[in-house]
């Protein structure tokens, strides 16, 4: 079972009380907030994932890749 990454607790009482009412007391992001956050992360990924992964394909690679990718698009609309 992989280890679980915990947060080191300071030794010294007064710090480890310190720690513990800062954890209890910090208010928890809301929904929107880590939704906001996800969505930076995600385009963030994907303008530096797109260019990179296009720039490792060949021409015939790429061409099969968006073939296959307009033939998802249009699927459904053919039925």
């Amino acid at each position: 079972m992989p280890e679980r990454s915990r947060k080191k607790r300071p030794v010294d009482l007064n710090k480890l009380a310190a720690s513990i009412v800062n954890d209890v007391t910090e208010p928890e992001p809301t929904v929107d907030e880590v939704r906001a956050l996800a969505r930076l992360l995600g385009s963030r990924g994907g303008k530096k994932g797109g260019p990179a992964r296009a720039a490792k394909l060949s021409a015939k690679q790429r061409s099969e890749s968006a073939r296959k990718a307009a033939r998802a698009r249009w699927r459904d609309r053919a039925k």
